[in-house]
C-alpha cells in the first residue's frame, strides 16, 4: 500500500510554498523520517522527512511548481528499491516509440490551438487568475500550458519573470527590459529568484515605500569591551561552552536602551502605537539562499552568555536551513553586522513593522584625541536607522548615544545602569 509524501504545516500565515530539491529519484529507496524535499516558503526552507520506509514510487510535485498546505508531493511504496527501477524498465522501447508518437501529434495540436489563442478554451486555474489581478497581467500576455492552452499559476510566474504586465489605470506602462546585445546574450544566465529572496525584495522595498526611514550615526570606542573579551574569554568558554563574542555585548546594550527609549522598540498598526514590553531581538544572519533574521527572544532577560548561545544556535541553524517558522517571527528590533563582511559604514533599511534597526560596523583603528592628546583607539561606527513616523530624532539619538555608552563602558550591564 503506497504511503502518501504531503506539504506539513508550513507556519502561521504562510498557505503555500515552492517545490526545492528532490533529494531522491523515483525507484531509491528510503528510511523512515529520511529527509525526502526541500520546501521553500517566504521565510524559510524546510525539509520534508519521509513518513515512512520503502521506495519513491512517484513524484507528483515537481522541482520549481508552488503547492498548497497538505497538498500531495509523492508517494512511497513498499520495497527496496530494486523492483520500482525494474518495473520502469518492463515497457519494451518498441511500446514507449509507440505511445511517443500520439503524444507527439497532442502536442502538435495543442501548439496549434495555442497559436489560434493563447488562452485556449480553457478558463484560466483559479490560482493563475488571482495571480493574474495581483500582477496586473491580462490573459492575452501568459501563454497557457495547460490542456486546451489553460493557464496555471506557473504560467503568469513565467510570464511575470519576463517582465510582462498590463498597462496600469493611469495608462503608464513600466518600461520593459532591454533586449541584450547579440553579442553578449549568449552569455548571460537567466534564473528565477527563490521564494526568499523574492519575499525579500518585496519586504524591503514595502519598508522603504511605507515608513519615513531616517538614519543617525554615531561611533563607539571598543577598547573597553576588547579587553573585558580578552581578559574572560577562555575562562567564558570551559563555563558556558560557548565563545564570548561581541554581539551579547550589543544585544544587552540594545535591550538597556529600548528600555529607555520605548518608542524604538514599538510599531505602528493603522492609527495605533502597539509598544512592546519585552525585547525580541532580530540578529540579521547571510546565507547562500539570502538574509534571514532569526530572533533571540526574551533577550532583556538573558544573561550574555545565554544570548551567545542562543545566538550561535540560531546562526548555525539559519546557514544549514534548519530554522522553523517559531525562530523567525515575533522580533521587535533587529541588529545586523556588515563589519563581519568588511562593512566600515552603511544605512540599514529597516525590518518592516520595526522601528528600529542598529548597523553594527568594521572595528578599525583610528587616531582619536582624548584629554587633550592623539591616540590609537579600535573604533565603530554604528548607524540606527529608524522609523521617524514613530521615533523622534532626539529619542533616536539619545538610544544611540545610549548604547555608545554602555559599550564604552560595560560595567553598567553588570550595574543595570
Amino acid at each position: 500500500m503506497a504511503t502518501e509524501i504531503r506539504v506539513p504545516t508550513l507556519g502561521e500565515s504562510v498557505t503555500e510554498a515552492t517545490v526545492g530539491t528532490w533529494y531522491k529519484k523515483v525507484g531509491d529507496a528510503i528510511a523512515a523520517d529520511e529527509p525526502i524535499v526541500e520546501l521553500e516558503t517566504d521565510k524559510v526552507t524546510i525539509e520534508v522527512p519521509a513518513p515512512a520506509a520503502g521506495v519513491l514510487s512517484e513524484i507528483v510535485a515537481a522541482e520549481g511548481e508552488t503547492v498548497e498546505l497538505n497538498a500531495l508531493l509523492g508517494q512511497i511504496g513498499e520495497g527496496d528499491g530494486a523492483a520500482a527501477s525494474e518495473k520502469k524498465e518492463e515497457k519494451p522501447k518498441e511500446e514507449a516509440k509507440k505511445d511517443e508518437a500520439p503524444k507527439e501529434e497532442a502536442k502538435s495540436e495543442e501548439k496549434a490551438e495555442d497559436k489560434e489563442s493563447k488562452s485556449g478554451d480553457m478558463p484560466a486555474a483559479p490560482a493563475a487568475a488571482k495571480m493574474m489581478a495581483e500582477k496586473n497581467i491580462s490573459e492575452d500576455q501568459v501563454e497557457g500550458s495547460g490542456k486546451r492552452g489553460q493557464i496555471l499559476k506557473g504560467d503568469v510566474i513565467a510570464a511575470a519573470a519576463k517582465g510582462t504586465s498590463a498597462p496600469a489605470p493611469s495608462d503608464t506602462k513600466a518600461p520593459a527590459r532591454a533586449p541584450s546585445k547579440v553579442e553578449d546574450a549568449d552569455r548571460e544566465e537567466r534564473v528565477k529568484m527563490t521564494r526568499l529572496r523574492q519575499t525579500i525584495a518585496k519586504r524591503l522595498k514595502d519598508a522603504q515605500n511605507t515608513a519615513a526611514m531616517l538614519t543617525t550615526f554615531n561611533e563607539v570606542d571598543m577598547t573597553a569591551v576588547m579587553e573585558m573579551r580578552n581578559k574572560y574569554k577562555d575562562l567564558f568558554l570551559k563555563k558556558h561552552d560557548v565563545k564570548l563574542g561581541f554581539m551579547g555585548f550589543f544585544t544587552k546594550a540594545v535591550c538597556h536602551a529600548l528600555k529607555e527609549i520605548p518608542a524604538v522598540n514599538a510599531e505602528i498598526d493603522g492609527t495605533d502605537i502597539i509598544y512592546k514590553n519585552f525585547c525580541h531581538i532580530g540578529m540579521a544572519v547571510g546565507t547562500d539562499k539570502g538574509l534571514v533574521v532569526p530572533v533571540v527572544r526574551d533577550a532583556d532577560q538573558m544573561s550574555i552568555a545565554e544570548i551567545e548561545a542562543e545566538i550561535a544556535r540560531l546562526a548555525k541553524a539559519a546557514r544549514s536551513g534548519q530554522l522553523s517558522m517559531a525562530d523567525m517571527q515575533g522580533g521587535t528590533f533587529t541588529i545586523t553586522n556588515g563589519g563581519v563582511y568588511g562593512s566600515l559604514m552603511s544605512s540599514p533599511i529597516l525590518n518592516a513593522p520595526q522601528s528600529g534597526i542598529l548597523g553594527m560596523h568594521k572595528i578599525q583603528e583610528r587616531p582619536m584625541a582624548i584629554g587633550g592628546q592623539v591616540v590609537i583607539r579600535p573604533m565603530m561606527y554604528l548607524a540606527l536607522s529608524y522609523d521617524h513616523r514613530m521615533v523622534d530624532g532626539q529619542e533616536a539619538v539619545t538610544f544611540l548615544v545610549r548604547v555608545k555608552e554602555t559599550l564604552e563602558d560595560p560595567e553598567r550591564l553588570v550595574l543595570d545602569l
